[in-house]
């Protein structure tokens, strides 16, 4: 019995000479600097969120958010730099449904998104939206345009932010769904998909509404309908695919902050806090329904939880549509 008092003593003084430098390190923390590695090209939806988001934590912590736009490979890329970045605290990575996505599109990744990170929190969750140039694609409703590609088997085509992200997945179940055919064009993110998309060069894209939603205000580009159960915040006018007559099509994306496998834990529960303080300022709940999201409360191991749950949701819809790499 008192051996057994004096190994419960010893374990419990090894636990709190172990715990007091993180706490210590929370405590200092930040005192440089932060990297938001951000997996796409500047002026996508990550971007849409990640930026203000920056912004707001910036002004919270003291210290500038750094944000660091490292595009290719349907976001895979910027993800494998982020895996391997140092765990101090100090990198962070704004992940995205297209990373649930990956493992179903990309066979020989160099990470894993559950095993080689720690989820922080999600930041927003808007629905997809099908949108279209008008110039390209002259139609006043989504029926409209139904017919229209029915009867032109090949002639539009859509651009997606890669192989693998959730606009190649939403554009080839739209296909299942109306059996009709478009091209995929992939681009090495949304920024550069709704550039070219805006300039006519390519037809049609099933975004997330964040990238779209200041190009759908100006006019630049045409909404047909929102891939969700009800209609996005800031978004009236809009309708849902079911109400436009799609019914079943049904999808959003979302963005999440992760960090690092091994980032002390201590650090990720106060960016946890930052991040949900963050996301109930006026400010931010603002640009979120303009960019037609609602305010996400989902963080630590329940965020987590959501992601596995979404990489097996993700791989039903690949293989029912038959996604494939271009």
């Amino acid at each position: 019995m008192k051996q057994s008092r004096v190994t419960a003593f010893l374990k419990k003084a090894l636990f709190l000479i172990c715990a007091a430098p993180l706490a210590v390190m929370a405590q200092e923390w930040p005192n440089k600097p932060i990297t938001f590695i951000v997996p796409f090209p500047a002026g996508g939806g990550t971007d849409a969120f990640a930026r203000p988001l920056a912004t707001q934590l910036t002004k919270q912590l003291g210290k500038q958010i750094v944000i660091d736009n490292r595009g290719g490979a349907g976001g895979t890329l910027g993800a494998s730099i982020a895996s391997k970045a140092s765990p101090d605290g100090y990198n962070f990575f704004v992940g995205a449904a297209h990373h649930a996505i990956a493992p179903s599109m990309y066979p020989n990744l160099d990470y894993d998104i559950e095993k080689s990170f720690i989820p922080v929190a999600m930041i927003a969750s808007p629905p997809q939206v099908i949108v279209v140039n008008p110039k390209n694609v002259q139609v006043k409703n989504l029926k409209e345009f139904i017919e229209l590609l029915k009867k032109n088997p090949g002639k539009f085509n859509y651009a997606s932010a890669g192989n693998g992200s959730t606009h190649h997945l939403a554009g080839e179940q739209f296909k299942m769904l109306t059996k009709t055919f478009i091209t995929h064009i992939p681009y090495r993110g949304a920024g550069p998909a709704m550039q070219d998309l805006i300039a006519g060069q390519v037809d049609i894209e099933f975004d997330g509404l964040g990238s779209s939603s200041p190009q759908i205000k100006n006019g630049a580009i045409v909404a047909l309908a929102v891939a969700s159960q009800k209609r996005a915040p800031g978004f009236p006018d809009v309708p849902t695919a079911a109400e436009a007559g799609l019914v079943g099509y049904e999808v959003s994306t979302w963005y999440g902050l992760f960090a690092p496998k091994g980032t002390p834990q201590p650090i990720i529960d106060k960016m946890i806090t930052e991040v949900q303080k963050a996301l109930n300022t006026p400010e931010l709940k603002t640009i979120w329904t303009n960019n037609g999201s609602e305010t996400p409360n989902l963080s630590g191991d329940a965020f987590g939880k959501f992601v596995s749950a979404d990489i097996k949701r993700w791989a039903a819809v690949a293989k029912a549509s038959g996604a494939k790499l271009d």
